[in-house]
């Protein structure tokens, strides 16, 4: 059976690359009707925290990426740890180390000074005699000294390495915690993990890795590296080009299903297929697919992905969305007697916002007065449009209340007063909205009411010009 896992450490919230490496290897999973399985790399003490745990737990729930087993925890796992290490030290295939951090530090400053590439240079390797006092040990791994490290990686091919490049790498520290390459061996070991699906920085720890596990005479994992992702400029993706926690593209109004789709698409396709669902990337995936290239991440196209899930969305539930978003601008739309329904608002708004957000932004004037600034009064507000508006202010508080009679009775106000149908409606949009881009004026009057519509233009019409009826 497939196994994958995710493996994330708890050093910050969950960002965009880890959320697709999360992504990558829950579609596999389930593509091949295996398991997905969740390990919190905890063993950096100084940086793991509980909140960042539970920012990455947020990020996957929200997300929709469930997982079979887990959390695990590797701080939970030390004894587990010592005792693999012992199994090496018995075989001859890990000793201890009793170098200090200033031995350490002196022999990579000579490797520097003779052009050499900083190394341990295994002095303990072979060490028979009495060892110093005082000096807590490392275990290190006897690296194989002679011969190749090859593997086959699903995503970038043939991978070898001799392992003269290789030195003997520390498996437990001093005291007593794994080190990330033996930590991440034994969870991986132990849990069965069949495919090990992550990001290509960490290619270089690989080898390594298999030779962890060629010493315990255990099977090896199929790897698969996935390039990095890039900003639009080609740079490594950071903070300014949207790489922030998931969290905050739900703060921001993005629905899950539209990062879902666009992180599916960084890096992988599926023919020329933009927009697909949950259930169609699980029915796709397959890890030839994945380019070999790094992926740039595009704000834009991710606005716009986001944009096409909004208008297709239940109006109820992005109601329910957007209701917190008003409620922080201080517009309760259930306290608000007699204005409409925010999902009947929402199905007038979805198509012309990018997010909840926006759509949270443009519904405002629904449930709260705007005044318009005195720049769209001096525009709108003329003596030419003066007669139109009051006229139709009185039509208004008599005609049928329904789209088509309302724009009716404002076409028929232009064409009495002879202007332009725009002259009349605009002034009415920036009288009821204070705004100049919205739905057209008559479907956002028959949704506000004729109590609520004939009470703003009421407290607006005094901000006419005197000099024309």
């Amino acid at each position: 059976m497939v196994r994958t896992r995710f493996a994330p450490s708890p050093t910050g919230y969950l960002h965009i690359g880890g959320a697709r490496t999360a992504l990558f290897s829950w579609a596999f999973a389930r593509r091949h009707g295996g398991k997905f399985v969740l390990r919190i790399e905890d063993t950096d003490l100084e940086r793991s925290t509980a909140q960042s745990t539970q920012a990455i737990l947020d990020g996957m729930a929200w997300l929709g990426l469930d997982y079979d087993e887990g959390p695990f925890y590797q701080m939970q796992r030390l004894e587990r740890y010592h005792e693999v290490a012992e199994q090496l030290l018995r075989s001859g295939d890990a000793y201890y180390c009793y170098c200090t951090k200033e031995e350490l530090d002196a022999m990579r400053e000579q490797q520097r000074a003779a052009g050499l590439k900083p190394r341990y240079d295994g002095r303990w390797r072979d060490f028979k005699e009495t060892p110093p006092p005082g000096v807590k040990p490392v275990v290190r791994l006897k690296n194989p000294q002679e011969g190749v490290v090859a593997f086959n990686d699903l995503v970038k091919g043939e991978i070898a390495v001799a392992n003269t490049e290789l030195d003997d790498l520390v498996l437990l520290r001093g005291d007593g915690v794994p080190t990330y390459n033996f930590g991440v061996v034994i969870d991986d070991l132990d849990m069965n993990i069949t495919h090990v699906i992550r990001g290509d920085d960490h290619v270089n720890n690989t080898p390594r890795q298999i030779n962890i596990l060629k010493a315990l005479g255990a099977p090896l994992p199929q790897y698969a590296h996935v390039p990095m992702i890039l900003g639009a400029d080609g740079e490594r993706l950071s903070k300014r080009h949207g790489a922030v926690s998931v969290m905050q593209y739900r703060e921001d109004g993005y629905l899950p299903e539209a990062l879902i789709n666009y992180l599916a698409r960084l890096g992988w396709s599926h023919g020329d297929e933009e927009i697909f669902s949950r259930e169609q990337l699980v029915e796709w995936f397959d890890l030839s697919a994945i380019n070999r290239s790094p992926a740039k991440f595009n704000p834009e196209k991710l606005q716009w992905l986001n944009q096409q899930y909004l208008k297709n969305a239940d109006d109820g539930r992005l109601a329910a969305l957007a209701r917190p978003f008003l409620e922080a601008d201080g517009c309760d739309p259930a306290a608000a007697p007699g204005l409409p329904d925010l999902t009947s608002v929402t199905n007038l708004l979805k198509e012309r916002v990018n997010t909840v957000a926006e759509l949270a932004d443009a519904a405002v004037y629904f449930y709260r007065s705007l005044d318009p600034s005195p720049e769209l009064k001096a525009q709108h507000f003329t003596a030419e449009a003066k007669g139109a508006i009051f006229d139709l202010r009185q039509q208004l508080a008599e005609v049928e209340w329904e789209s088509h009679a309302i724009h009716e009775a404002i076409k028929n106000c232009a064409k009495e007063h002879g202007i332009k149908l725009p002259k009349v409606a605009m002034p009415l949009r920036v009288m009821i909205t204070g705004e100049t881009q919205t739905p057209s004026i008559n479907a956002v009057l028959e949704l506000l009411g004729r109590e609520e519509t004939l009470k703003r233009m009421d407290q607006q019409l005094e901000n006419f010009p005197n000099g024309a009826e």
